[in-house]
């Protein structure tokens, strides 16, 4: 994946050295990693779709407080027992069956999907949460 990124950012500086003014930064791409981390990966997928914001569970609905940092959001996730549901929100080594994945997933039989009034999580973030629990959620 990374040689791709690389020839991509070459093939994009090579197109704007033939002409035009303007230079289009390369995006970079974006991957499902076999190993996340916590802290580098998977928290801020919290952060950037707003789940710690005062509208969501920034103010503690659904009875899961999220805040912007690491430590506290994984010690508030894995293990810890949904609230009303016979689920964990994180069940260490059990993506199927963490209550987080259900919901990000539209499986939970009440409620709504998460996030709520917002559009689904894609395929990368999904699968990344996924490969971090299903390794065993490390608080890392």
């Amino acid at each position: 994946m990374r040689i791709r990124i690389v020839l991509s950012s070459l093939a994009v500086a090579a197109l704007a050295a033939c002409g035009g003014d303007s230079i289009t930064e390369p995006v970079a791409e974006r991957e499902i990693l076999a190993n996340p981390s916590f802290v580098t990966d998977i928290n801020p997928i919290f952060q950037a779709r707003g789940c710690a914001s005062g509208a969501c569970h920034g103010s503690g609905a659904g009875g899961l407080t999220l805040k912007a940092s690491a430590a506290e959001n994984y010690g508030r996730l894995v293990g810890v027992q949904a609230a009303g549901e016979a689920f964990q929100l994180v069940a260490a080594g059990d993506a199927e069956n963490s209550y987080l994945v259900i919901k990000i997933e539209g499986r939970q039989t009440s409620g709504t999907r998460m996030p709520r009034g917002g559009n689904p999580l894609d395929a990368v973030d999904r699968g990344n949460i996924r490969n971090w629990i299903d390794n065993g959620a490390p608080n890392n």
